[in-house]
């Protein structure tokens, strides 16, 4: 286990774009320290692009703030110090890289500007988020800034990697609800600029307006292309024990936020992940009071689905009747083993999945666990990240974090309010 803390940046502003300052306000940014070891917490060799860095240069309650992202890294703090705001900002970016609108990533924009922050002269008030990428192109390093008020749009966005500035985007007419783009060319023309639409990331634009004739632009395509697979190789979960318990239809098997269709994946893990189903019923022996013999369904005369656990000498148990940490359990594990092919995920379809990385968000990952179903999924965790296609970023209690810290290949970032 790797304890760190955030360390401040100043993280530069595209030119002639209105970047919010860290603080609006003036306020100094928090002082805050980062371990010497934050750089090496990716010990784990990935089968695709991943995220390395989370930066909230002004978010929410967050100022000046980077954060290590490793395979399988933990948020920890008290109440209000900016667990879930963190979780909040790094699903944002992967929303934004799938080609989401902002008004849809940010329902409350108002609630993402730092609380402290004061308008400028025009009334403007926003915040900034950025992360870095690690991948065949490098490091890549994306930095967004938003605007909040008086209208939610992206007022500015640089795309950098291998020393070089490959994209900068700058709001230079407040009437448009467009921004200027300029991305490297290195060809007859250095530059190439263009207007692109304010509510879209423009990174997840380029790979359809670059033509890739120029070596310019294919390094402007490499870095974009892997920020963008490795924002999208992210799947958001949030098991609900009160919505898993109902009987569901067939549907497509793959797993939602809430796991709410639970025995729908179920249904299809054994003959199409043998080894893996073998893995979770090994953990829902684990975790799970009494004996499991099996994790299963049955169909019901309605052809509903029940998802059951086999209790030895033909005896189940439908899931409905276990506690809620069993069930959260249950679930953080099926999604665990899964992968992306079994999750409602929207990864790049046009990249193997051999090539793929997948990271699990978990806000609150440890809700509802007891000690040992907690140390039995984050083993589960570090032992399947260890493959290199998937990585785990989660928040927990100051319970949780104890766990955590005693847990070889756990990354813990403490926070404080």
């Amino acid at each position: 286990m790797t304890a760190l803390r955030p360390e401040t940046i100043t993280p530069p502003s595209p030119a002639g774009t209105p970047m919010p300052a860290a603080d609006p306000s003036g306020t100094p940014a928090r002082p805050e320290s980062v371990s010497s070891t934050c750089r090496s917490v990716r010990s784990v060799r990935s089968a695709g692009p991943v995220v390395t860095e989370l930066r909230l240069s002004a978010f929410a309650s967050h100022r000046g703030a980077t954060f290590p992202v490793g395979p399988v890294t933990l948020f920890a703090g008290p109440g209000g110090s900016g667990k879930s705001s963190a979780l909040r900002a790094y699903e944002a970016l992967a929303r934004l890289g799938s080609g989401d609108p902002l008004d849809e990533v940010f329902p409350d924009p108002v609630g993402c500007v730092p609380e402290t922050a004061a308008a400028d002269a025009q009334g403007r008030r926003g915040f900034r988020i950025g992360c870095t990428t690690d991948g065949p192109a490098g490091p890549v390093r994306l930095d967004v800034a938003v605007q909040a008020e008086p209208t939610l749009r992206i007022v500015g966005e640089r795309l950098t990697g291998g020393g070089e500035i490959l994209l900068t985007t700058a709001l230079r007419d407040p009437g448009r609800s467009t921004v200027q783009a300029a991305w490297h060319t290195a060809g007859a023309v250095p530059v190439t600029r263009a207007p692109l639409p304010d509510d879209r990331l423009g990174t997840s634009l380029l790979p359809l307006r670059v033509a890739g004739r120029t070596e310019g632009q294919l390094r402007v395509l490499a870095a974009a292309e892997q920020m963008v697979v490795a924002l999208r190789s992210v799947f958001a979960c949030d098991p609900q024990p009160s919505r898993m318990r109902a009987p569901v239809p067939t549907g497509d098997g793959r797993l939602r936020r809430d796991c709410d269709n639970l025995a729908a994946v179920l249904g299809r893990t054994p003959t199409q992940h043998a080894q893996r189903h073998a893995r979770l019923v090994a953990a829902a022996h684990a975790g799970c009071a009494g004996p499991v013999t099996g994790v299963d369904v049955e169909r019901l005369p309605d052809g509903l689905l029940r998802a059951v656990v086999g209790r030895g000498g033909g005896r189940l148990t439908p899931v409905g009747r276990l506690g809620d940490g069993e069930l959260r359990y249950l679930a953080l594990a099926l999604v665990l083993l899964t992968g992306p092919g079994g999750l409602a995920v929207d990864a790049a379809g046009e990249v193997p999945s051999a090539m793929q990385t997948l990271t699990v968000l978990a806000d609150g990952f440890d809700r509802d666990l007891d000690g040992r179903q907690l140390r039995g999924l984050l083993d589960l965790a570090v032992s399947v990240a260890a493959a290199g296609h998937l990585g785990l970023v989660g928040a927990v209690t100051e319970p949780g974090a104890v766990r955590a810290r005693e847990t070889p290949g756990v990354t813990v970032v403490d926070l404080e309010p």
